[in-house]
């Protein structure tokens, strides 16, 4: 069995990685992309590290469990379904649904940490970089934590001076250099969506030999 092809997406926090990446697997097809994000990975909320106002970071490598994504990555790539209970940051409003990944031509791995953590950066064989100037990211986080976490404005404002922006600067930009691609996405990314979707419907041929 031939190996799928490993896709992983970084950026900063509100660069827009979920509109791209769902723009992508349109293009390419979803029949052919498993989508394997880093916010079903996150460890219970009581294990989340405090910061010095006791406050919850969500925004850490260690809030992740980084093994069991790995695992899990691996598994697909021998041809394995695995099965991940949605992660809902504990909002109320919001249902865990049961997650199904089978393996497909494409694997996107898709979460602030991926080139991070080398035991997922060591498989990739495509990253990408979703880039936004500082001013639009901040203005998406407001809207997404608000929308689908329930954070009001203030909450919003003190995570994303304290935890985003520092974790940003330490565990995230420094991998912008690493990447294959760079991504900007401030108003559009229409040209790197049209090059990128080539490149991988090249692969999905392959695959498909």
């Amino acid at each position: 069995m031939q190996k799928p092809y490993l896709v992983g997406i970084t950026g900063g926090s509100g660069s827009g990685k979920t509109y791209f990446l769902h723009q992508l697997m349109h293009q390419i097809g979803e029949e052919n992309v498993c989508l394997v994000s880093q916010d079903n990975y996150y460890r219970p909320r009581e294990e989340q590290p405090l910061d010095e106002q006791g406050i919850r970071n969500f925004d850490m490598p260690q809030s992740i469990d980084e093994m069991q994504y790995a695992a899990d990555l691996l598994a697909l790539c021998e041809g394995k379904t695995v099965v991940k209970e949605e992660y809902t940051f504990n909002n109320p409003n919001v249902e865990a649904r049961l997650l199904v990944f089978e393996p497909r031509p494409i694997i996107i791995v898709e979460g602030l940490f991926v080139f991070y953590f080398k035991e997922i950066a060591q498989h990739l064989d495509l990253k990408l970089f979703v880039d936004a100037k500082a001013p639009v990211k901040i203005r998406r986080r407001i809207i997404r934590d608000n929308k689908e976490r329930g954070y009001d404005l203030e909450d919003v404002l003190y995570r994303y001076e304290n935890h985003v922006m520092p974790a940003y600067e330490r565990y995230v930009e420094p991998f912008r250099y690493a990447a294959d691609l760079v991504v900007p996405n401030n108003l559009h990314c229409d040209i790197a969506l049209e090059v990128i979707t080539h490149h991988l419907k090249t692969k999905i041929l392959t695959y498909a030999r």
